[in-house]
Parts: structure tokens; C-alpha cells; sequence
């Protein structure tokens, strides 16, 4: 026991040395932890640039020189004189429908046409012999009357007939089919002997030439609406094709839209368009500044958006993580509803080593 307790004060002294040692060397150790190195990235300022006010519609792009073929009279097509894809010049023939049985009635006509023309050169000679047999006291006036009678009901007839003639000729005319103008055939759906009526489609003529979009504006929104408003014509990854102005304001709304029709002319290169399209057009309805962050500077984490902002600190500048709410895109930019505020430096570089709260270093 005596040993036990002897042992016990030797061993008391030693477990507070090695315990001192322990203590000091770990001190040594914290103290040369040397600290954080601030990453280097890249800034930009928000700053305040003009955001447009917009709303976004699908538009139909028309154009004003496309016309459909239809007949204006009935009867077998007998000649196809053109296949889809052609290219067609103004008034060039396009189908033509079995005229026999109109110029039979055009032949007909000028026979009766003849016909009364011999009359009334028979008439018009027969005035002459009376006015000269009157005249000399020869025949009464009466006769002469007669004559004279006779004379203007037989022109009256030729030129009845006449006017009929010239009417049936000009029906016959319809019964070739023309290009109105300069363009391109479409698809032609009727086949040779083919009956056809003036309901029939025989195909279509489109020059890719002034083209209009035609936008449907909600009715709760008519009354700012007004001539000149500009239009942006998009792409569906919403670049810019186009800009615009409306130059047409229907006064009537849509029934079955429930919208008011609103035109505007489309320039750009005919090759990006087709007659009867459909486009996205946004309409800017106003203009006002607001701050905008570059896209580059924006993550996103379950459907929320967020920056980092360079931020001074007690330790110098840190990152700190920021809720954003976006608008549209500006071009290389996102307008920003909310979160931010001009003056604000947002980092646009190496944001993916980030954390809310990292040392930072801005460059330039």
C-alpha cells in the first residue's frame, strides 16, 4: 500500500507535464494554421438600363399577295399546265376546263350576230329608198315611218346581239385558269378530268411578298393599344428578329377569339418566313429603367435564382448569396423585379467554387 501511494506521487508530476507539453504543442499548431487565401473574381455593377413592358403573343404571318385558284365555272379540266413548286409569271395559264360547250354557245352567238347585222343592213338600205321616195312625193310619210321604225328596231337587236357575243366570248375566257400574278404554284390537289365547280380549290399562287403579322390582342387590353405601338417579332428562344410598329387597328373584335386584330409589316429576308406562319410577337407597351444582372452571374437552386454579391466585411470582401427575382432578357442581361439594387456589385466569375460567405478578391 505504502508502495501504491509512493508511486501514485511520482506518477501525479509526470501527467501534468506530458499534459502541459500537449497543450503547448497544439497551440504551436493552431497558431501556424495560416489563414483563407480570397479567390479572384470577376465583378460587374448593376446598373439601370430601360427594360420594356411586354406582353407575348403568337402571331400569323400573312402575306398580301397570295391568292387561291378557284373557278368561275364548272366543267372537266382537260389541261394541268403547271406542278407545285413552280415558278409562274402574271397571267400565265395554269389548268384550262373543257370549253366545247361554251364555244358552241360563243359560235352559236355570232351567227345570230351575223344574222342581225344582215337585217339591219337590209333595214338601213330600205330607210334610205323611202326617204328618197318620200322626198320626190313618190310614198306617203307613213311608209317612211315604217321604214324608219323597222331601221331602229333591227339595230337595237344587233347591238343585243352584239353585247351578248362579246359577253359569252369573255365567259369563255374563264375558262382558262391564270396566274394574277408573279409567284409560286402550291399544291395542286384535283387530277385531270377532274369535274370541278366555283367551290372547287385547284391550287394556290403565294409570292413571298409583303408580309404582315397579324397579332390578336386580348379585349382587356384594347384600350392601350394604338398605332405605332412597336412590336418585337421573335424567335421561339425569344432572340430578336425583328422590330416592328403597328400600322393597323381592327375596330371590331374577334367572336371567337374575344380579341382585337392588330397588323404589322414584317421586312426581314422572305427566305425566314412563309405565308400562314406562326411567330411570336411581343408587344412593348412601355419603357422604364430598372437595374439588370449579366446572365452569366446567376445560378439557380430549385427553381429560385440567385447571385453573389461582393460584399465588405470585417475580414474584407466576401460573397454573399442573394435571392433573386428576374424579368425578361436584355440581350446578354436579365432584368432584375427585385433583390438587387444599382450600385451593386454582382460576381460574373468562378461562382461555381462559391459558397455564401467565401473571401473574394475583385479584379478588374
Amino acid at each position: 500500500m505504502v508502495g501504491l501511494k509512493k508511486l501514485g506521487v511520482v506518477a501525479f508530476p509526470v501527467l501534468l507535464g506530458v499534459t502541459a507539453f500537449t497543450n503547448s504543442a497544439c497551440s504551436r499548431t493552431e497558431a501556424n494554421v495560416p489563414a483563407a487565401q480570397p479567390l479572384p473574381v470577376k465583378t460587374a455593377t448593376v446598373n439601370l438600363a430601360p427594360v420594356p413592358r411586354v406582353d407575348e403573343y403568337v402571331a400569323t404571318v400573312k402575306s398580301r399577295r397570295s391568292a387561291s385558284i378557284q373557278p368561275q365555272v364548272d366543267g372537266s379540266l382537260t389541261r394541268i399546265l403547271v406542278k407545285s413548286g413552280d415558278h409562274v409569271h402574271a397571267g400565265q395559264v395554269l389548268m384550262t376546263i373543257d370549253p366545247l360547250k361554251q364555244q358552241a354557245t360563243v359560235d352559236q352567238q355570232v351567227s345570230t350576230e351575223t344574222q342581225k347585222k344582215a337585217t339591219l343592213d337590209y333595214n338601213r338600205s330600205e330607210l334610205e329608198r323611202q326617204r328618197h321616195l318620200y322626198d320626190a312625193g313618190v310614198s306617203s310619210r307613213r311608209d317612211y315611218e315604217l321604214a324608219l321604225q323597222a331601221y331602229d328596231n333591227s339595230k337595237a337587236d344587233w347591238e343585243a346581239s352584239t353585247a351578248a357575243r362579246v359577253t359569252q366570248q369573255r365567259q369563255l375566257a374563264y375558262y382558262n385558269l391564270n396566274a394574277p400574278f408573279p409567284g409560286i404554284v402550291g399544291d395542286i390537289p384535283v387530277h385531270l378530268g377532274d369535274y370541278v365547280s366555283q367551290q372547287t380549290l385547284l391550287t394556290t399562287v403565294d409570292e413571298n411578298a409583303e408580309l404582315e403579322a397579324y397579332i390578336y390582342i386580348p379585349t382587356e387590353r384594347a384600350a392601350d393599344i394604338r398605332m405605332g405601338l412597336p412590336v418585337q417579332i421573335v424567335t421561339n428562344a425569344g432572340e430578336l428578329i425583328e422590330s416592328t410598329k403597328i400600322n393597323f387597328i381592327s375596330q371590331q373584335v374577334d367572336n371567337a377569339l374575344q380579341g382585337v386584330l392588330v397588323k404589322a409589316p414584317v421586312h426581314t429576308s422572305l427566305d425566314r418566313f412563309r405565308n400562314a406562319q406562326l411567330v411570336k410577337a411581343r408587344v412593348v407597351w412601355s419603357s422604364a429603367p430598372a437595374p439588370t444582372v449579366p446572365v452569366l452571374a446567376v445560378t439557380r437552386i430549385g427553381g429560385q435564382s440567385f447571385v453573389y454579391v461582393a460584399t465588405a466585411s470585417e475580414k474584407g470582401t466576401v460573397a454573399k448569396q442573394r435571392a433573386v427575382t428576374l424579368g425578361d432578357t436584355l440581350g446578354n442581361d436579365y432584368a432584375v423585379a427585385g433583390g438587387l439594387k444599382p450600385g451593386d456589385k454582382v460576381i460574373v466569375s468562378g461562382i461555381q467554387f462559391l459558397i455564401d460567405g467565401t473571401p473574394v478578391q475583385p479584379i478588374s
